[in-house]
């Protein structure tokens, strides 16, 4: 009796265990992919370093931190056009970011000087367009397209001064002013970036001093040190002679015979000029520069027709025709597309060109 019992026993447990078995069977089967997906923090797809970040849905970047910049600057109610010019600022950003997780998981960037770079150029973005949180108030529309004389300042009083002399010249025409301001606009960036790039020299340095590392480590540095200095040097030099320039032009008004009329590209022209190049190289390197203006006028043509869509459709929008709406949401959105897609061409090329006046500039030019 007693071994009828125990053989029961054991025949009801094992009916139990096989149930569990088929239990926990389809609950695999049925667990959701996302779980087969994601795996555990120690597989190879969460360990895999190549890999960059996918963008979620209704983001316009895969990096969170950019993500919330850009949020940020659709709070402030930036105009169209620097919305646009903004997105294509964060998007090299997130481009050079990915690029160079990618060498650190190479084993490259030893020294940290491509992370410092990174660094700089996201501060000088930031301070470029009042994100870094030394404005409390932006102003709704910072576009210096609508006339040339917008409230934007300078942060210069110098820069003040010169515009509104020339302002009130009498010597530009609206188009000149507009193209003025461009260049003012851009004198003005180059100053964050060199005291961007300053701030950082000064750390650097600063921890150099306070900390003792092994003989080749401090080679290293210095070496580091030696091509920030450099940096440094050209970007004061680019300052002063930019300076220059917007002082004679302040007053002299435009040349009909200069060279070129984009600030971007005078300012890598001026520097072609005082570079070691055989007249055959100036002469190649110009037709480039032709080009890269070309790209940048068809960018500052589309910047013009979304500022004018834009105001259309806040016109359209007040009327309730919705047709009409339509028509318009649809223009504006080709417009804005386009524009994005001009301005990133034309830093990405921009990023080409410049380094090409340096002793690398062999490879550049043919």
């Amino acid at each position: 009796m007693a071994t009828t019992r125990r053989y029961r026993v054991r025949a009801l447990g094992g009916r139990l265990l096989l149930r569990l078995l088929l239990v926990l069977g389809l609950g695999l089967l049925w667990a959701p992919s996302s779980v087969f997906a994601h795996g555990s923090k120690y597989s190879r797809e969460k360990n895999e370093p190549g890999a960059p970040p996918k963008r979620e849905s209704g983001t316009e970047f895969r990096m969170e931190k950019l993500n919330q910049l850009w949020e940020k600057a659709k709070r402030l109610h930036f105009s169209p056009v620097k919305m646009s010019e903004l997105n294509v600022d964060l998007k090299m950003q997130e481009k050079d970011e990915l690029n160079w997780k990618k060498m650190k998981a190479e084993g490259l960037d030893d020294d940290g000087e491509k992370e410092a770079k990174l660094v700089r150029n996201f501060n000088v973005i930031l301070a470029k367009y009042g994100l870094d949180g030394k404005k409390d108030v932006q102003l709704k529309n910072t576009n210096y397209i609508n006339d040339g004389t917008e409230n934007d300042v300078l942060d210069d009083p110098r820069l003040e001064k010169l515009w509104n002399k020339a302002k009130t010249s009498g010597k530009f025409s609206s188009e000149e002013l507009d193209k003025l301001w461009r260049e003012f606009k851009h004198h003005k960036e180059k100053v964050h970036e060199y005291n961007v790039l300053l701030e950082t020299v000064s750390r650097t340095e600063e921890s150099h001093k306070n900390v003792i590392s092994p003989l080749e480590e401090n080679h290293v540095k210095e070496d580091v040190l030696h091509s920030k200095h450099t940096e440094l040097k050209d970007k004061l030099r680019s300052i002063n002679q930019g300076f220059d320039r917007l002082r004679k032009v302040s007053h002299q008004g435009y040349d009909t015979n200069s060279e070129f009329e984009e600030p971007r590209v005078i300012d890598l022209w001026d520097m072609a000029k005082t570079a070691n190049f055989t007249q055959k190289e100036l002469d190649s390197f110009r037709e480039e520069l032709k080009h890269f203006e070309a790209k940048i006028e068809k960018h500052h043509h589309y910047q013009k027709q979304l500022e004018i869509s834009h105001q259309k459709l806040k016109h359209v929008e007040g009327t309730g025709d919705k047709e009409h709406l339509s028509r318009n949401k649809e223009k504006y959105a080709m417009l804005e597309e386009k524009t994005k897609e001009l301005g990133y061409k034309s830093k990405k090329m921009r990023a080409v060109i410049k380094p090409c006046i340096f002793p690398s500039r062999a490879t550049c030019i043919q």
